[in-house]
């Protein structure tokens, strides 16, 4: 109570103090259409409640754009209905409904173009094509938004928040659902993802492309088509995420393709397809993070070379590494394996003997996917068992030397 009387007052004390323009139905200018025009570079537009159907609003000068009590602009699905073309430009506190959809044109909600310092905050958006579209912008704030959609299909659905050719921008404390990619950057650099909630996506939970010096963390990406897909990047860094119920045929809670430099530390990977599929990632740095309850926690598909997992542990994973080569260059050491039943004479909490996580029916598996029927059957285990013992079909030095003894958390 005391937080909304300090925000009431507040928002009252600006009101009276900045230079800016009111729109309701009853004020001198009923439209936000007639304010952008009317007003002033580095004016502030105050709309009040109530419901405006207006479409095509185009902020080409520095404003500040403030709803009081959410007032509804409804686009009634005629196309885009917010587009920023000048430099410190925000847009907070609307309800945004209705944008057009068109197989054609990109409609979004909020498109802001060759833009520097803009922010939009306290917005909500549904019933959309594409939400928040920012497009060779920069040094922008996207955050405590909430982003709704209703997509059926990937065809005829957009992204929640798309960055395109932009950078130095952040990314944070959003909620985005039920649309194709929650969050897509292309050709994005320098952009930083904290403590989002993506979830219920058609296709991605974040998906990017192309988009280097990038930080991700303290995010959920859950219930997605898929986790998160990270191609064709470098110097990433990726910390304390959660990625769980990403659950399908084709379905993880990470991919990485064509990656270098890659830091993924202390992330949480729970009841996912695959936790982390990877293809031609290279120098990477798999640390602390914890898989659990997952179909495969690792499945590695090629081309990975000069990786690190140290740290991590492997909790009641059905495959804990899958390879599908002999020939390794990566290095598996400390980590706790809940499969692991080696001892520790001497008491210093490491095995006294190697874990080998690949085993022989992972292998398998990958080659003939409908083997997967047979995962529980006495024959599996006498196979691993004689493959643990002579390895000729898994890497014979893929192996964790110091498999710890205890959980590290």
């Amino acid at each position: 109570m005391i937080r909304f009387l300090v925000i009431t007052l507040t928002l009252l004390f600006v009101h009276l103090n900045v230079q800016g323009i009111e729109v309701c139905k009853s004020c001198k200018v009923s439209s936000i259409h007639e304010a952008v025009k009317a007003a002033k570079s580095g004016d502030t537009l105050w709309v009040k409640k109530g419901t405006y159907h207006e479409y095509n609003i185009l902020i080409d000068k520095p404003l500040t754009l403030i709803g009081i009590e959410f007032p509804t602009i409804d686009g009634q699905d005629q196309g885009e209905i917010i587009r920023v073309v000048s430099d410190s430009v925000t847009i907070d506190g609307l309800f945004i409904i209705n944008v057009g959809t068109s197989y054609t044109t990109d409609y979004a909600a909020i498109r802001v173009v060759r833009s520097k310092n803009f922010v939009i905050k306290n917005v909500i958006l549904e019933k959309l094509f594409f939400g928040i579209f920012i497009e060779k912008s920069s040094l922008g704030k996207i955050y405590h938004n909430k982003i709704i959609g209703d997509a059926v299909d990937e065809y005829n659905s957009g992204n929640g928040i798309h960055l395109w050719y932009s950078k130095e921008i952040e990314i944070s404390k959003n909620i985005v659902q039920g649309v194709r990619d929650g969050i897509y950057l292309e050709f994005s650099d320098y952009i930083s993802v904290d403590e989002n909630i993506s979830r219920d996506n058609l296709r991605y939970g974040l998906h990017f492309m192309f988009s280097n010096n990038d930080v991700y963390s303290k995010n959920i990406f859950e219930n997605n088509g898929a986790g998160v897909a990270v191609m064709f990047s470098k110097h990433i860094r990726m910390y304390e995420n959660t990625f769980r119920d990403n659950w399908g045929t084709a379905s993880f809670g990470l991919l990485l393709k064509e990656i270098n430099d890659l830091e993924v530390e202390n992330n949480v990977f729970r009841n996912n397809t695959i936790a982390i599929s990877v293809e031609g990632a290279n120098r990477v740095n798999y640390k602390g993070n914890t898989f659990e309850s997952n179909g495969w926690a690792i499945k590695v598909k090629g081309a990975c070379y000069a990786n690190l997992y140290s740290g991590n542990e492997f909790l009641h994973n059905s495959f804990d590494v899958s390879y599908n080569s002999k020939i390794n260059d990566n290095v598996f050491d400390q980590n706790y394996w809940s499969k692991y039943s080696g001892y520790d004479l001497d008491k210093d909490g490491i095995g006294d003997i190697p874990f080998r996580p690949v085993k022989l029916f992972s292998y398998i598996v990958n080659r003939t996917p409908e083997t997967i029927v047979l995962m529980r059957s006495l024959f599996i285990d006498i196979i691993d068992f004689s493959e643990k013992v002579s390895p000729v079909f898994t890497p014979d030095e893929l192996q964790d030397f110091n498999p710890l003894m205890k959980r590290l958390k």
